[in-house]
């Protein structure tokens, strides 16, 4: 079957994929298009698999919410270099995603990747950009949350993100969310409160410290007492509410919320970062 360019430039169009890649998938698949766009899938895993083992530390990082504010979300897509994870149609494509996690209230990363964008899934449209481009493309992060009320953060060059929800909607709820989801994202708390810290990681910091402390010569009878100050340190400097409030040093976060509402409670947070 002969191949015309306005065939090619079809396949093209469907797929955003080269003239010349278009041209010999028509002539494998005799003209056949459905055929030719999984040749191209196909030539994508080829590509893929070469670059596997190739570092994607560049890519663009978007949060975004649904209108009533009670689910947000933060979709992480990564690539080799800040070339490509600049390039408009790769950051559109991401918005695309994020938008479509939001539509469908999308909780996991398997469901995302498996989830249909326009007639692919996310995880095949992540193969034919690696195909594509020459490029290792994927999304080795994605982060959901559900609250009575949510909002997200964006910080600038989408290298990271962050999303908080709390337990009510108050009269000034927009601005004090504003302000934790940059804390959030400036300050990179491990947890809402120390109860909230893995107890592995706690026994760790413990273990760390007393080794500090032994190295440093301190007698036998003070190293618990000085593992737990670190701790204390710690929790201080990591724990959302113990953090010192970004806008305001001479206060904590958890004096920051309380002065807005004593009754509003931060339950939950994510936070998403290039390189992390």
């Amino acid at each position: 079957m002969a191949i015309t360019a306005a065939d090619v430039n079809k396949l093209r169009t469907m797929t955003g994929v080269g003239m010349m890649d278009c041209k010999n998938a028509l002539v494998e698949a005799d003209g056949d298009f459905d055929k030719a766009v999984d040749i191209l899938r196909k030539k994508g895993q080829k590509v893929a698999a070469k670059r596997a083992d190739r570092e994607a530390n560049e890519g663009y990082v978007y949060s975004n919410k649904n209108n009533d504010n009670t689910f947000a979300t933060i979709v992480m897509i990564n690539c080799e270099s800040d070339f490509v994870g600049k390039n408009e149609e790769f950051v559109e494509f991401v918005k695309s995603v994020s938008k479509l996690s939001i539509d469908n209230k999308i909780t996991s990363q398997e469901e995302l990747l498996k989830a249909k964008l326009n007639d692919l899934t996310v995880d095949e449209h992540l193969t034919q950009f690696t195909g594509k481009i020459g490029e290792k493309i994927e999304m080795p992060h994605y982060a959901s949350i559900e609250a009575n009320y949510v909002t997200n953060y964006n910080h600038n060059g989408n290298r990271l993100a962050s999303i908080v929800g709390f337990n009510k909607k108050t009269e000034n709820i927009e601005a004090v969310a504003h302000d934790l989801a940059m804390q959030i994202a400036a300050m990179n708390p491990v947890a809402i409160t120390p109860e909230d810290v893995d107890q592995t990681f706690v026994q760790k910091e413990l273990e760390i410290a007393r080794d500090l402390s032994r190295q440093e010569g301190k007698p036998e009878e003070m190293i618990e007492r000085i593992a737990q100050g670190r701790l204390n340190k710690f929790y201080k400097e990591n724990t959302l509410l113990n953090q010192e409030f970004i806008k305001d040093s001479k206060k904590t976060v958890e004096q920051y919320l309380n002065e807005a509402d004593k009754d509003l409670v931060c339950t939950t947070f994510k936070r998403l970062q290039l390189g992390s």
